[in-house]
């Protein structure tokens, strides 16, 4: 992942004026979510989900954006023991930053049911039946150790479904090379307010607001992109 950004410095940027010019232009920032705090309830209340968005995801924004311009400032300076040294930063927050913001857009207070069309056709095939693929991407989330996150992600190079698990933040496409389709959060600022330490709980409840339509479409943008 380090490596993949420093290449892409290098490439990109001529000069440290430049740099510094670069640095302003690429700050991230918190997207708003596409409905409103209180729309997911009961599933996900709505004391959760500002916390989650306006403190925990912000958090995510901000640090990444610290993080990157450090690593600007050593790049310009050829500080390879700064840029070696920002490195856990980078993957903390950058894929803190990356798995909220698919969150968010998985989840809809119109979703729940089952999925139709290639997605449902790609499911049976790969797990079987639609309670299969749930009930195996449900055991790795309840099952992750500590924080972290559960996915069904997309093969690139299988053209196969896949559910993996990944620890604290660490984003599943830089990680394991499978392009995510819908993420469980399962660090607890995303659920103990309401079920304190239920994850199994937490975790059925996510698919009564899982958006299968966002899903879809990104199912159908990783295979083109494959």
């Amino acid at each position: 992942m380090l490596s993949a950004t420093l290449s892409a410095v290098k490439r990109a940027v001529p000069s440290p004026a430049w740099l510094a010019t670069a640095a302003v232009r690429m700050k991230h920032t918190l997207p708003d979510l596409p409905y409103d705090y209180n729309a997911l309830e009961p599933y996900i209340s709505a004391d959760i989900m500002k916390l989650h968005h306006k403190k925990h995801h912000n958090a995510y924004v901000t640090n990444l954006n610290v993080a990157q311009e450090k690593l600007s400032e050593a790049e310009a300076k050829n500080d390879i023991n700064s840029i070696i040294s920002l490195q856990p930063s980078l993957r903390f927050n950058g894929g803190g930053h990356i798995n909220h913001s698919i969150f968010w857009e998985v989840l809809s207070p119109n979703g729940g049911g089952e999925p139709d069309g290639d997605l449902m056709h790609c499911i049976k095939r790969d797990f079987g039946s639609y309670d299969e693929m749930k009930k195996e991407l449900t055991a790795s989330a309840v099952t992750v150790q500590g924080s972290g996150w559960a996915w069904l992600g997309f093969n690139p190079v299988s053209g196969r479904l896949r559910v993996s698990a990944c620890a604290n933040q660490d984003p599943l496409e830089a990680t394991t090379g499978l392009v995510p389709l819908f993420g469980i959060d399962v660090w607890e600022h995303a659920y103990y307010l309401q079920y304190k330490n239920v994850r199994p709980d937490y975790v059925g409840a996510i698919f009564n607001v899982a958006n299968w339509e966002n899903v879809a479409q990104r199912l159908s943008e990783a295979k083109l992109a494959a």
